[in-house]
């Protein structure tokens, strides 16, 4: 039942995904295009993701063991340290989100929708991945 329940709010959010524009990549890049063809419609459905999970993260943070509607454990990050693999981080995800327009989640979406240049983006962003557990053993 559970895993039901996951593939149906995953295509709701695919779909979310798609209603907003969030999985064409050029809808994306005119959010970055400040002093071109600015389109605000990121920042609305940002505002809106805010929206819907400020008050259950922040029930979550309150818990001392935290759990999903499911009683499963939420991991949650401990550490507010700010350091320079956090920093480095966003800034090499930042870039490749504001060249490519593309971040995980839509480029899933792009590839469901039979886009398969999405895997110009998926398969670099698996060898990351990749790269990165091997370096942290």
């Amino acid at each position: 039942m559970k895993n039901l329940i996951a593939f149906i709010c995953g295509g709701i959010f695919a779909l979310g995904l798609m209603l907003s524009g969030m999985s064409n990549p050029a809808v994306v890049q005119s959010f970055f295009d400040v002093f071109g063809d600015w389109s605000p419609r990121l920042m609305f459905v940002m505002g809106g993701a805010v929206l819907v999970s400020f008050y259950p993260f922040q029930r979550a943070m309150k818990q001392e063991h935290p759990q999903t509607f499911f009683h499963e454990p939420i991991d949650l990050p401990k550490s507010k340290l700010i350091d320079s693999r956090l920093i480095v981080g966003s800034i090499l995800f930042g870039i490749g989100w504001g060249l490519s327009g593309i971040c995980p989640a839509p480029a899933l979406t792009l590839l469901g929708l039979g886009h398969w240049d999405a895997l110009y983006f998926i398969v670099p962003m698996l060898l990351g991945m990749f790269a990165y557990k091997l370096t942290q053993k």
